[in-house]
């Protein structure tokens, strides 16, 4: 599906506030609530939308520590063998495979260093796994969902 500019605008409103009223949207894009309707509704039915999702800050529920973890794997290790042996962390947000030495990128949120630790050991133990390499987040700079820099474009 080829997005145009109205979709685009669309989808960034609604990665922004996906509780946003199609009228409220439509008066954002210049379109009658019932045409923004069937747009988001062609956007779901096209898998350019995935669904609909409530964001939870993390310091919130006290998951304060933020780390990415370089995954080097066995050899001949597939993508598929990565994402079902990392399938059940709750503490991972994102998982990638990537160029470079690493096999894999790790996005983790803990409670704190301890809880952190014990994540990496326990991915470490993971049998696909040869060694970790980790890196602490100090501050996030930028956070935004895709296309969000289109929504105030007219």
């Amino acid at each position: 599906m080829r997005l145009d500019r109205v979709d685009e605008r669309i989808i960034a409103i609604l990665g922004a506030d996906a509780r946003m009223s199609f009228a409220d949207i439509g008066g954002s894009v210049g379109l009658s609530p019932s045409a923004v309707k069937r747009r988001v509704d062609r956007l779901v039915e096209s898998g350019a939308v995935r669904g609909f999702t409530v964001v939870v800050e993390p310091q919130a529920i006290g998951w304060t520590t933020e780390a990415f973890i370089e995954l080097y794997c066995r050899a001949r290790t597939s993508p598929g063998e990565i994402r079902t042996g990392l399938a059940s962390y709750a503490e991972i947000t994102s998982a990638c495979t990537v160029t470079g030495e690493a096999d894999a990128i790790v996005q983790v949120r803990a409670r704190d260093t301890h809880h952190l630790e014990e994540v990496i050991e326990r991915i470490g133990a993971e049998p696909f796994v040869v060694r970790t390499k980790s890196t602490l987040v100090l501050s996030r700079l930028v956070d935004q969902p895709i296309l969000a820099g289109t929504a105030d474009l007219p």
